[in-house]
């Protein structure tokens, strides 16, 4: 099969090097840069630099390949997605952005296209969980716990960020819609913070984000969930207090004569700050836990930087599970017409038990555990 990767940043890398032990894979992307350091590390990849803004060219761009994977930055993601939809082309898709998928299921049926999207880790790998599970148990609650960190963490941050800044304080940022007795309500982001320990990492802090997505939709029928991010103790408090300083405001203010968003110049302060270094161990934690009134079913990942391929935990979570889907329609385990979230493929056992079985072929090794309630 014929692949084109749009994006070639961490993930989108991670992805191509993937797909071209099966394919044949094209990279595109506008940094040249990111283009050769991934063709260094996998000369099966073919790279081609291109602005994937320019919307107009994908029905062209895209002709020759049978699939697309869209692994661009979140705030393009939609626009990205769309495009590549009109252009007549199953795809898979990480890049996680903030409006409705759902809005284009009506186009992607018009086009007889399959599209399988939020296909990471977190939203990804929970989806799929939840989905399988709410075809074996009457779920009453879902609770998501999941977080990407440097192994090694150094103050002041005690954090590194495997995306753009301005992509975590996003995150930071939005309000996290939860579902609490059967209603969707919505609590500030990093509220509700509670103290929890982790084998193998330790205590971390968790509080609420707006990570339940497409299961606020698909799944209404669950009476309770929420997603929460883990940060190591330390590194909340200094956000909030970024924040209330005003850093992550976006009214533009004046300075040296010029209006410059604070937001913006957080973002490019914290490049630096947060930028993971070449060969730099990080881990990438997560838990999943789905209640029936008499069981609690638990899946538990830990992943950390691998030294022999040099590739980060994050990327290769979050990339494997999207290579994962990539084959799920490559190899006709999944041919439904229209936008799927994970959850919605993941209700399948063939579709589940492959991508499971596909991460741990791998490395990336979901542990599952069950208990009686109460225990």
């Amino acid at each position: 099969m014929k692949i084109a990767v749009l994006g070639a940043g961490m993930v989108g890398r991670a992805i191509a090097a993937d797909l071209a032990s099966q394919h044949t894979v094209t990279s595109f992307d506008i940094s040249q840069p990111n283009l050769e350091q991934l063709k260094q590390s996998s000369p099966d990849v073919e790279i081609r630099q291109a602005d994937l803004n320019d919307y107009t060219h994908y029905a062209t761009l895209l002709a020759p390949y049978d699939l697309v994977v869209t692994a661009v930055p979140g705030f393009m993601g939609y626009a990205v997605l769309e495009a590549a939809i009109r252009a007549g082309k199953n795809i898979v898709d990480i890049s996680f952005f903030p409006e409705d998928v759902l809005a284009l299921d009506a186009l992607a049926r018009e086009q007889g296209v399959t599209v399988i999207t939020d296909c990471g880790v977190a939203p990804g790998m929970n989806n799929f969980i939840i989905g399988r599970y709410n075809e074996e148990m009457a779920i009453k609650e879902a609770l998501i716990y999941v977080g990407g960190l440097p192994q090694h963490p150094q103050p002041p941050f005690l954090y590194k960020a495997p995306f753009s800044p301005i992509d975590v304080i996003e995150e930071y940022t939005r309000p996290a819609r939860l579902v609490e007795n059967g209603e969707i309500v919505v609590r500030p982001a990093l509220s509700e913070r509670e103290l929890l320990s982790f084998d193998g990492v330790g205590e971390l802090e968790a509080f609420n984000t707006d990570g339940l997505r497409s299961l606020l939709f698909t799944m209404k029928h669950i009476p309770d969930m929420k997603e929460k991010t883990l940060r190591y103790p330390g590194h909340i408090d200094l956000i909030v207090a970024l924040q209330t300083a005003g850093f992550f405001n976006t009214d533009a203010v004046k300075v040296s004569g010029q209006m410059i968003r604070p937001l913006d110049f957080s973002a490019a302060f914290l490049i630096d700050q947060w930028k993971l270094q070449p060969g730099e161990q990080e881990l990438t934690v997560m838990k999943v836990m789905v209640k029936s009134e008499s069981q609690t079913v638990i899946y538990e990942l830990l992943d950390k930087y691998d030294e022999a391929s040099q590739t980060s935990s994050m990327a290769r979570s979050t990339g494997y599970t999207c290579t994962a889907a990539v084959n799920l329609i490559a190899n006709g385990l999944f041919t439904e017409k229209g936008v799927y979230p994970p959850e919605l493929v993941g209700r399948d056992k063939t579709c589940f038990d492959f991508v499971l079985d596909y991460l741990g072929e791998r490395g990336v090794h979901w542990r599952k555990t069950t208990r009686p309630v109460g225990v």
